[in-house]
């Protein structure tokens, strides 16, 4: 037999796992899977959610799978019956394939700490809501020295060569989409307008990113100065002293929640219960609304504050009435066929 460092990872923490819940058998202590997403996601789970978890649990084993929800869906579909990951992070187009695909367990509210005090639009069923992100425009200001005021403003021609985008694949390249074919007439049902406007920018394109956290690695590289961004995905580059800045643009940041679901069949539903009522308590909460991570509460017992408060909104009835809000449930009856045609057409 063969033993890799990974095998005596796996090994460690699931006999850890055992030692922390003597009633599991070996099969069913393997480690908790959570498949959270890229980039700053992942480093926030990793400092924050976890230990926080682990802490609450006995030291519970549990191992963070980054990758996109178009991926944890597949990934889940695969192997329904024995699924390898046990908790899912899904923004609004993801978590309606996924729920509508019996890929999720109902989260037992009935049980949780934390479930009544979110704020209604959090309160899901199938898997609440811990987070809410917002997508605005992310540029350099050492090279940008005139901050950006629209979404128009990538197609300036002083941009050339200095724009990056993501595909379709993430919620935020397929939202940004939808924003630019509104601009231009269009709608979540028609993103005819989009797609015409993407062919005008491939000249002022640098990159096309595979997901957020590549997008972000760009403007660390030097690749790009200015894109469609997440804002908590910047503020852990400026933490490290990246030139980058956030602003909304005048046609409004999209805003949108992320749910978090127990994965049908999982072996490991109560540890995934614990998992996802540590991401709704208020002290994990608290903690990444402040720096470096900067992720928007939605327990209402946690005031915003800092720089989500001077930037984004100073409550959630603010936060409601400024951004935008998208219908994923029309967006998702033709994405589809936009993450092929983008795949197409779009190429630099």
């Amino acid at each position: 037999m063969i033993l890799n460092r990974r095998s005596l990872m796996t090994t460690a923490l699931t006999l850890g796992a055992m030692k922390a819940f003597p009633g599991l058998s070996y099969a069913q202590a393997r480690p908790l899977v959570f498949a959270t997403f890229t980039g700053s996601w992942e480093e926030a789970h990793k400092a924050v959610l976890v230990p926080a978890f682990r802490k609450a649990n006995a030291d519970a084993a549990i191992v963070l799978d980054p990758m996109l929800s178009v991926d944890q869906i597949a990934k889940v579909n695969a192997a329904k019956a024995n699924p390898p990951i046990d908790v899912m992070l899904h923004d609004p187009g993801p978590a309606l394939v996924a729920i509508g695909q019996d890929l999720a367990e109902p989260y037992p509210v009935e049980k949780s700490a934390y479930y009544k005090d979110l704020i209604a639009e959090a309160q899901e069923p199938m898997g609440p809501a811990p987070f809410f992100q917002v997508v605005g425009l992310t540029y350099n200001p050492e090279a940008i020295k005139t901050p950006p005021t629209s979404w128009a403003d990538l197609w300036k021609p002083e941009f050339k060569g200095r724009v990056g985008i993501t595909n379709l694949n993430s919620t935020l390249g397929t939202g940004w989409l939808v924003e630019i074919a509104k601009m231009r007439g269009g709608s979540e049902a028609n993103v005819d307008p989009g797609f015409k406007a993407l062919e005008e920018l491939k000249p002022n394109l640098a990159a096309v990113a595979a997901n957020p956290g590549a997008l972000a690695t760009l403007f660390q590289q030097g690749q790009i100065d200015i894109s469609p961004g997440n804002f908590n995905a910047i503020q852990i580059l400026k933490a490290r002293g990246v030139p980058v800045e956030f602003v909304a643009p005048k046609e409004g940041a999209i805003a949108f929640k992320t749910t978090i679901h127990i994965v049908k069949n999982s072996p490991n539903r109560e540890l995934a219960f614990r998992l996802i009522e540590a991401s709704l308590s208020p002290e994990v909460q608290t903690t990444l609304m402040n720096p470096p991570y900067l992720i928007v509460p939605t327990n209402s017992k946690v005031a915003m504050g800092g720089e989500i408060a001077r930037v984004l909104a100073k409550d959630t009835a603010e936060l409601k009435q400024k951004f935008v809000f998208q219908d994923w449930k029309k967006i998702n009856e033709q994405r589809s066929a936009w993450i092929e045609r983008f795949n197409r057409e779009i190429k630099i």
